[in-house]
């Protein structure tokens, strides 16, 4: 609160930057992290001002990570590496991601934006898909248009409610903010555990073939299905 607007502009570009463009980014606390500084800007007199301004420049940050995971993923072309027994980068997630953008292209893009794990590891495999370039620019960026601003605004809204209670405003921001500390310190951490893992090579052009025929057994499997 005392280090002023500055500082949660500097965190909030470079956590949502991280989170769209590069494999860190799924271990960050993003949502969380948006929300947090709605509420913190609250607690300013120019938190308005800030706020929207603020929102305008994580939809950027949003857009330009998700264009340089893209690229990373073009260029990666249709191999792209896993880790064997990872908690978050397997073959599993890979395939589910790469079934998801199969199955619903634009609008798995646009619902991506939403789900944690899936939002960083999509623009990868959507560029590693060589899927239409255009096409995932227009719904990554009608993603992140919407995304950023709503959380955000629920915090700061939020933070304005807690405002009426001066005393409360304090011990939530404060509980919020070593909240996301103590979460990006786990996050690196497990990031290290993750990428010590031995790398496992997903084959793309193979993804909706496997998925599907898991699928298949499983029917066969359970009478259920």
């Amino acid at each position: 609160m005392s280090a002023g607007p500055a500082l949660v502009w500097t965190v909030v570009l470079t956590f949502v930057f991280l989170e769209c463009a590069v494999i860190l980014g799924l271990f960050l606390p993003g949502d969380s992290m948006l929300i947090t500084a709605g509420i913190v800007m609250a607690s300013h007199a120019s938190g308005e001002a800030h706020v929207w301004a603020l929102s305008l420049g994580a939809m950027v940050a949003a857009i330009a990570g998700n264009q340089v995971g893209y690229v990373i993923g073009h260029r990666a072309g249709h191999h792209l590496v896993a880790r064997k027994d990872g908690r978050y980068i397997n073959v599993r997630n890979l395939q589910r991601v790469a079934e998801l953008l199969h199955r619903h292209g634009f609008v798995a893009v646009l619902v991506a934006r939403w789900i944690p794990w899936v939002r960083t590891l999509c623009p990868s495999v959507a560029g590693a898909a060589r899927m239409d370039h255009r096409k995932f620019t227009v719904a990554s960026t009608i993603g992140a248009i919407v995304w950023a601003p709503v959380l955000l605004l629920i915090g700061y809204y939020a933070g304005s409610f807690l405002e009426r209670v001066p005393w409360l405003m304090p011990i939530v921001i404060g509980t919020l903010v070593v909240g996301l500390i103590i979460g990006t310190v786990l996050g690196v951490r497990h990031y290290r555990q993750e990428m010590s893992r031995p790398a496992e090579e997903f084959d793309l052009d193979d993804a909706p073939t496997v998925v599907l025929e898991a699928e298949r057994c499983s029917r066969i499997t359970d009478p259920r299905r």
